[in-house]
Order: C-alpha cells, then sequence, then structure tokens
C-alpha cells in the first residue's frame, strides 16, 4: 500500500503502462495466432497469408511505436512469419492417400 502521494500517483502509471502494454501484446499474439491456424490449413491462399503477414507486421509496428515492445523484437517477429510464410507457398501440394484396395 504506497503512502505518499508520489507512490500512490506511481501506481496508477503503472497500471495504466501495464494494461497500455497487455492491449498491445494480446493483439500481436491474436495475429500470429491467426496466421499460424491460416498456416496449418492446408487450402490456405498465398494472398491470404500475405494480407495477414501485412496485417501482423502493421501491428508490431505500432506496438514498437507505443514502446511496447523493442524494435529488433518486431522485426525478428516479422522476419520469422515471412520465413514461414515464403516456406509454405514454397511446398508443393500434397498427394491425396489413396486407400489400399485388396
Amino acid at each position: 500500500m504506497p503512502n505518499t502521494k508520489s507512490a500512490k500517483k506511481a501506481q496508477r502509471q503503472t497500471k495504466a503502462k501495464y494494461e497500455h502494454n497487455q492491449f498491445w501484446k494480446r493483439r500481436i499474439a491474436s495475429m500470429k495466432k491467426a496466421i499460424l491456424k491460416a498456416l496449418s490449413t492446408s487450402g490456405t491462399n498465398a494472398d491470404i497469408l500475405n494480407a495477414e503477414l501485412k496485417s501482423l507486421q502493421k501491428v508490431v509496428d505500432k506496438a514498437t511505436k507505443e514502446k511496447v515492445i523493442h524494435k529488433n523484437k518486431a522485426g525478428r517477429i516479422t522476419s520469422r512469419f515471412a520465413k514461414k510464410i515464403a516456406a509454405h507457398e514454397d511446398k508443393p501440394a500434397e498427394p491425396k492417400k489413396r486407400a489400399n484396395s485388396k
């Protein structure tokens, strides 16, 4: 429990900053989850994945601007997902499995 007036104000500021940071971190996590879900779906179009990546980059850049995450972490997140999407686009279509007919 804060005793001084400045300690009370610091506590209010900390709470507000925490909520602000959590807002951006939740947005980043939900965007990452959406891309991973789209990657796991076999029939996902490359245009959809690129649009998801673009929106992830937008959210990450805004979080960096708001000083929620460091700029190097932002670059690392976007780079990793760009690599995953590029690998997904280069992957050939999986052949259909046939049932054994004996």
